[in-house]
């Protein structure tokens, strides 16, 4: 059995709790609510960290899965885990929990935004929100990092897409189509010898 297969059939989390649907709904209400800026830090905090139901492995998997298929990966991310743990049900409460309480806040912001965006205390803030976004969001990408980058093979990878599409502004979808068979030829290989 592979890496990813062995982490999405783990059972090494800390907690045995049975992750009812009105968890499911908290839990990603609580990302949405704390996830200014992009959910990326808020979601891995509250499936790892604060409620247990996935381990740092699994989470990586799941997301790395997300990101290759159609679609926002976190939403993608929030549909597996509800579906994994209460089925479609699960899903839709996931989702709709996620989504709710950023809808709220969004209409209550763009309406006072609408009204104040051109004093210049509001601009002030608008800037250091979008500081602390890029913070949560590096911060996110070491935690990542931590379980992924293990191998040297991993490492080149990971520099390769990083310099293709960031500095010399490669288009991902390009980048992906390149690296990620040859990651996998790579990782297939390496498990093989």
């Amino acid at each position: 059995m592979g890496e990813i297969e062995e982490a999405l059939v783990s059972n090494d989390r800390d907690s045995d709790e049975i992750v009812t649907r009105w968890s499911l709904f908290t839990g990603f209400m609580l990302v949405g609510l704390f996830g200014f800026g992009g959910i990326g830090a808020a979601i891995y905090h509250v499936l790892v960290d604060r409620r247990r139901w996935l381990t740092p492995s699994e989470y990586t998997s799941l997301l790395g899965l997300g990101q290759v298929l159609p679609g926002a990966n976190l939403i993608n991310l929030a549909t597996m885990v509800g579906d994994r743990f209460q089925g479609a049900l699960g899903s839709a409460l996931a989702l709709i929990g996620l989504m709710s309480a950023p809808l709220v806040c969004l209409i209550a912001l763009a309406t006072l935004y609408d009204r104040f965006s051109d004093l210049p205390d509001v601009k002030s803030a608008t800037i250091a929100a979008a500081a602390g976004a890029v913070g949560l969001t590096l911060g996110t990408g070491f935690k990542l990092a931590r379980n992924i980058l293990k191998s040297p093979p991993a490492i080149v990878f990971a520099a390769a897409s990083f310099f293709a599409i960031g500095v010399l502004r490669f288009p991902m979808l390009a980048v992906i189509a390149v690296l990620a068979p040859l990651a996998v030829a790579t990782e297939f290989w390496r498990q093989r010898s």
